[in-house]
């Protein structure tokens, strides 16, 4: 009997240790400073995958990431910079666009699209200014692609454009991820 005590004692201390740690985990998350994006709270100790899934407005994004089996890369250490189209610049694409690319034939496409909306590194909007400013009012910069994108502010805004030309605003800076940062844009980039 006496050790059926000192087990129920000691069940009940295990359980009392593994609760508390699970409130402090709560307690952390609810002390970190999220950004809201597409109505969920992007936590800064979750990846770009784990927070991207929860954003209302990036569905078609993380669709396509699943799609080119860029999931597992998204989620590694990193660090990286994504330029995170919104559902609404997808939809800005001529009709069909994205279910065509999708499709399991045109993975490679899929991924050369994606894989240019990324950046080796950690690039918060502030030195994405500095490097704007300090290159005479652009920035050039070279993607996971391989390709470069450039940068360029018109007064409190910060602008990417893609090498056909088209102009991409960022509507929420810095959401800050384990593994890197978010900039969330409004137009798809084409390299």
């Amino acid at each position: 009997m006496k050790n059926l005590t000192k087990f129920i004692a000691l069940g009940a201390v295990s359980f009392s240790l593994l609760l508390a740690g699970q409130v402090s985990a709560q307690s952390m998350k609810s002390k970190e400073k999220t950004v809201m994006v597409g109505g969920a709270a992007m936590y800064p100790s979750k990846n770009i995958i784990e927070n991207a899934v929860n954003s209302k407005d990036h569905t078609t994004l993380v669709a396509a990431v699943k799609a080119a089996g860029l999931v597992e890369t998204l989620s590694s250490k990193g660090p990286f910079t994504v330029f995170a189209p919104t559902n609404a610049a997808f939809d800005k694409l001529p009709k069909g666009t994205v279910e065509t690319l999708v499709k399991p034939e045109n993975k490679a496409m899929l991924t050369k699209i994606l894989t240019y909306h990324v950046l080796a590194g950690n690039y918060s909007a502030k030195a994405i200014w500095e490097a704007v400013k300090k290159g005479g009012g652009k920035a050039t910069m070279k993607t996971v692609e391989g390709e470069n994108l450039t940068f360029w502010t018109k007064g409190k805004d910060l602008y990417v454009r893609d090498a056909k030309g088209h102009d991409a605003k960022v509507t929420i800076a810095d959401v800050n991820q384990s593994n890197g940062v978010i900039h969330v844009i409004d137009t798809v980039l084409m390299p």
